[in-house]
């Protein structure tokens, strides 16, 4: 079998995110930032998990439908290119769904349990045991999302790496049982070797897990920015809003008494952690992180200064986002240019994956409409 989508001009990239509503900043410095950085140098495909959103929230269909939209257009405001990246989604590629099923069978339930990312979202969402099958499933179509594309990276954030690492698991195993690779192969020589599919890189962005703006837990750790913690600042969000979060932003009451310069912390305090994140003056941060330590500037004034510095870099987004928001044709046509191309080669995919696995009876094509 030979295709265009075969041998790439470019290596791939295929990265994406579950709708659970609008992009955050959270998102912007975990992966969005590497998207747009890499999206020159790679065929990238960024898909819109919006099968997954069900896990959590199969009652809503409605939000789900309209958080793939907001996704949609906040990847267009931010800088997402669909005449270089092809932007697509999840439900409308049934060849991921195909190779889910295949890829079930090769990896044992309770590997799929000690996924710890699966446990963290058990407890924040307060699942108990009463989350659907498709829960725990759906981290093996993760494996499928990214596999169907034989990416050469992958960017996430850090609490997606467990993921990652069955989807390595994944394709390891499969290459083993299907290809007649040797367990002993290095991983980067899998595909050389015979097999289907690359052991995949992840690559993460700058800020491993950036801290949401609430208070601490009970042990004195902070969550990470997330829509259903309400902690997040929205790549959406106008300036007053932004305004707002921020000042109320949690700092830590206690810093003023402490003689451990690590008091501030951005681990421990999200309005440093902010700072040293989106703000580009270190000069700035420096000295008045150390003013702040020693009593010289209050809380005010440091979180007026991040309003400055977080309304600077979304404005452009914002105003981008408007944009699109009175287009959403546009929005539409370029989810369904890449969902048509990100089939073309996610139908590849499997049909070699069947043909490795002697399960390739006909031949079939598949058109988005």
């Amino acid at each position: 079998m030979t295709s265009p989508t075969a041998t790439p001009a470019k290596p791939r990239l295929l990265t994406g995110d579950t709708p659970t509503g609008k992009l955050h900043l959270g998102h912007y410095v975990g992966s969005v930032e590497n998207r747009l950085a890499l999206q020159d140098q790679y065929d990238c495909f960024f898909l819109i998990a919006n099968k997954h959103a069900f896990t959590t929230r199969a009652d809503r269909p409605d939000d789900i439908r309209q958080s793939v939209l907001d996704i949609a257009t906040d990847w267009l405001a931010v800088g997402i290119d669909p005449n270089k990246s092809a932007m697509f989604i999840q439900s409308e590629v049934p060849a991921i769904d195909e190779l889910t099923f295949f890829f079930a069978m090769l990896i044992p339930f309770n590997r799929v349990m000690r996924n710890p990312t699966l446990a963290q979202e058990i407890k924040d969402k307060d699942l108990g045991d009463k989350y659907p099958f498709g829960f725990p499933m759906y981290a093996v179509g993760q494996c499928a999302d990214i596999l169907a594309f034989r990416p050469a990276i992958v960017p996430v954030g850090e609490d997606q790496i467990p993921h990652l690492e069955l989807t390595r698991e994944v394709a390891r195993k499969f290459n083993q049982t299907y290809c007649g690779v040797n367990s002993q192969t290095p991983d980067k020589e899998n595909v050389a070797a015979g097999g289907l599919f690359p052991v995949i890189e992840p690559k993460l962005g700058r800020v491993k897990r950036l801290v949401g703006t609430g208070a601490p837990n009970a042990d004195g750790t902070l969550t990470k920015m997330s829509k259903s913690l309400n902690n997040a600042i929205f790549l959406a969000d106008d300036a007053d809003v932004v305004q707002k979060k921020v000042m109320a932003m949690y700092t830590d009451p206690k810093r003023l008494k402490a003689t451990d310069p690590g008091e501030t912390d951005p681990a421990k305090n999200p309005l440093w952690a902010f700072h040293e994140t989106f703000n580009t003056d270190a000069a700035w941060v420096a000295e008045h992180r150390d003013m702040y330590q020693n009593g010289k500037v209050g809380d005010v004034a440091v979180k007026r200064k991040l309003v400055e510095v977080l309304n600077a870099l979304i404005d452009p987004i914002r105003e981008k986002r408007k944009h699109f928001e009175q287009r959403p044709d546009d929005v539409m046509d370029a989810l369904k240019i890449g969902t048509r191309k990100a089939n073309a080669v996610a139908e590849e995919t499997l049909a070699l994956a069947k043909q490795k696995m002697k399960q390739d009876f006909f031949v079939r094509t598949l058109q988005v409409e």
